[in-house]
């Protein structure tokens, strides 16, 4: 879309948001910055030139020179003394291969196949950069490399080089994207984490997540599964956000052949793999990451005390230099086509967007998504990678991880904005926790509760949920263990009575179903947190011994007719067919009916639907009269209470509610229904159901 006058300048945000008119300059200047960087490429074949394509020229790629086939090896290390590449093939000598350097700072080298056609370095072997730069000499690991492994118990990693003969022979073709919009299904994500996937007290592999959680998160209803930790990081608990090797799929989970199997099962299943990108960052390691790969602090990162995120203890790079950029977006890319990912979860925009990382900022006012505060390097950049991500797959999906609420961030770059797909509501969980911390559900204020769930950026999609992995590390709980808390280790049984247990369930379903059915135009659940998981998330550390107990997910619970668990699972299941067969999600039309905090009710509808919730901790209400838009009967199609779901059992599936010709509030028409306390009802009316 273009601004009123049919010029492409940036400004076209403001037909969808009037309140941005006096920032009109200022997003004529950031849209000319996005535009002056795509500039830099025009000259190189655009953005599907060389920009992106870092991984086919650097690292290890076959190919040619002189007419002999073989290996070139290729680095960017600018400020270097010299480059030399070691590993098993030259028994690491440091002066065996060394490297020459040409002006733009890039070393490089060739290395032959044999006369009998093997190749210098086989597939598999072990390999590193030996770099003599101002720092003195250090053996390092190639910045492209794709694949790296630990070789001792002191944590030590070396490179791989990584060339099977037999490429991984696909199977499915991915499942692409719907069209987005009314009348069609929404994502539908399941937040996964492939080493803690496993019950037993171990790390997880890509074949174990294959077997396991794919076919349950299908079975579900799930239509996406967002995978963390994906790129490898030297430390387990960093749960995958210190990355040291950005081409490279975590080898503590497998191969990549492995993880190739794993995306292409998913595939088969139905289900896109969205990835965890971590652009905004990089891991301090010497040994395994970037960090003065070429003796200086402003190689790939911002010099000094700008290149330091001291909250994260980390690095962030420099968006400005040509070769971070081809580096970057190189590597999504690679990820799309080596991988055939679906799309990335940009982690930690807020924290590139501004100078301050957004630590501490309250964002309540325009103003503060303008000005100095803003890295305009950083937002041109993720405008770009959008653009770039959306050219290679254009059914690719990108969500971006923004506490601040950045104007345009998911509109299209046409008309000014970043080019997102979604936002993450990422408000929404916070409130749930807050609530959940400093009131009892009694004092709950249900117009606050509504409001808060469709407190979003108009016109920008969002994925919704009402906890994510966050809410699950350790230091925090779960929603779960928020409302029951140490009675999930005495009372889950379905012989034990426990009022607690009863209430945190029927508050559990009541506060997924109200954040599915508002809080955005998709939504995310974080694995095991659909059948209310116990306890927290805790990697392996000093601090607790090294101990898995805490870094696994014990889904037998959920399996188990003698626990309740396992009525929380089925809800989950129930849910989603609300989008399945109503496409809820995509629906735009939300309409608030009726909200009454002194008898704890809220009723309104979303597309056709409409949903009924009683908040009352003790009072049931029979005969209770509601509005409804349509004018003919309405039908129970999922009620919280159903024994299924580990309720009461107060209300009868399919129990059918007569149209009765009373206005109410502003409908021509009501209808009188019976709503049991802590528990929430899904009407349709008859013309619509489905099975």
């Amino acid at each position: 879309m273009t601004s009123e006058s049919g010029i492409k300048d940036g400004t076209g945000l403001i037909e969808h948001d009037p309140w941005l008119e006096p920032h009109r300059e200022a997003l004529k200047a950031r849209y000319r910055h996005y535009r002056a960087l795509l500039a830099r490429f025009d000259d190189h074949g655009g953005l599907l030139g060389p920009i992106s394509r870092g991984h086919r020229r650097f690292g290890l790629n076959r190919g040619e020179h002189e007419g002999r086939k073989g290996i070139w090896y290729r680095e960017w290390a600018p400020s270097a003394h010299s480059l030399a590449l070691i590993g098993d093939f030259n028994q690491w000598d440091r002066q065996a291969h060394r490297m020459q350097r040409n002006e733009w700072g890039t070393w490089h080298l060739f290395l032959p196949d044999g006369n009998d056609g093997r190749p210098a370095i086989e597939h598999g072997g072990h390999i590193k950069v030996h770099v003599e730069s101002d720092i003195g000499p250090m053996d390092r690991i190639p910045a492209y490399i794709r694949r790296a492994v630990q070789v001792d118990e002191q944590g030590t990693y070396v490179g791989v080089h990584w060339d099977p003969p037999e490429p991984y022979a696909w199977k499915h073709p991915s499942p692409g994207a719907e069209p987005r919009g009314p009348g069609t299904e929404g994502m539908r994500i399941y937040e996964a984490h492939v080493g803690m996937a496993v019950e037993d007290g171990r790390v997880g592999t890509y074949n174990d997540f294959t077997e396991q959680v794919l076919p349950w998160a299908a079975d579900l209803g799930y239509n996406a599964i967002q995978l963390m930790a994906i790129m490898e990081h030297p430390y387990y608990g960093s749960f995958g956000y210190h990355v040291s090797n950005f081409f490279a799929a975590s080898s503590r989970f497998g191969t990549p052949e492995d993880l190739k199997r794993l995306i292409d099962t998913a595939h088969g299943l139905g289900l896109r793999v969205i990835m965890d990108l971590i652009h905004s960052h990089a891991v301090k390691n010497l040994y395994e990451g970037l960090n003065q790969f070429d003796g200086t602090d402003y190689h790939y990162f911002h010099g000094g005390a700008r290149g330091r995120h001291d909250a994260w203890d980390s690095l962030c790079f420099d968006y400005t230099r040509y070769e971070v950029l081809r580096f970057l977006l190189s590597n999504c890319r690679y990820w799309l086509e080596e991988y055939r990912f679906d799309g990335f979860r940009f982690d930690g925009v807020t924290s590139m967007m501004y100078l301050d990382h957004g630590l501490g900022k309250q964002f309540s006012s325009y103003d503060d998504y303008f000005g100095g505060n803003v890295d305009m390097d950083a937002v041109a950049y993720l405008t770009v990678a959008n653009e770039l991500i959306h050219t290679v797959r254009p059914n690719a999906i990108t969500v971006a991880e923004d506490v601040s609420g950045m104007v345009g961030l998911a509109r299209p770059v046409e008309e000014g904005g970043l080019g997102f797909d979604y936002r993450l509501a990422m408000g929404v969980p916070d409130y749930w926790i807050k609530l959940l911390k400093e009131k009892p559900d009694e004092g709950w204020n249900l117009h606050e509760m509504y409001h808060t769930l469709m407190n979003r950026r108009y016109g920008e999609r969002h994925i919704g949920y009402a906890e994510s992995h966050d809410q699950a590390l350790v230091g925090d709980k779960t929603i779960a263990f928020w409302l029951m808390d140490a009675e999930q280790y005495t009372s889950m049984s379905v012989l034990t009575p426990s009022l607690i247990v009863d209430r945190g369930i029927a508050l559990h379903k009541m506060i997924r179903l109200i954040t599915y059915c508002l809080g955005g135009e998709g939504w995310l659940n974080f694995m095991g947190n659909e059948f209310g998981h116990p306890e927290w998330v805790d990697f392996p550390r000093v601090g607790n011994d090294y101990s898995y107990h805490y870094a696994r997910r014990q889904w037998s619970l959920a399996k188990r007719d003698d626990l309740r668990y396992k009525g929380l699972l089925n809800f989950d299941r129930a849910m989603h067919q609300l989008d399945i067969n109503y496409h809820l999600l995509e629906d735009p039309f939300i309409q608030s009916l009726a909200i009454h905090d002194d008898t704890r009710q809220m009723v309104f509808r979303r597309g056709p639907l409409v949903m009924a919730f009683n908040f009352h901790a003790t009072e049931s209400y029979t005969d209770l009269r509601i509005p409804v838009p349509d004018a003919e009967d309405y039908t129970v199609i999922l009620s919280t209470d159903a024994k299924a779901f580990e309720g009461f059992d107060r209300v009868d599936a399919g129990t059918r509610y007569p149209l009765q010709k009373t206005p109410m509030y502003g409908c021509g028409q009501s209808i009188q229904i019976y709503l049991p306390s802590r528990s929430a009802q899904v009407l349709a009316p008859n013309s619509r159901i489905k099975d």
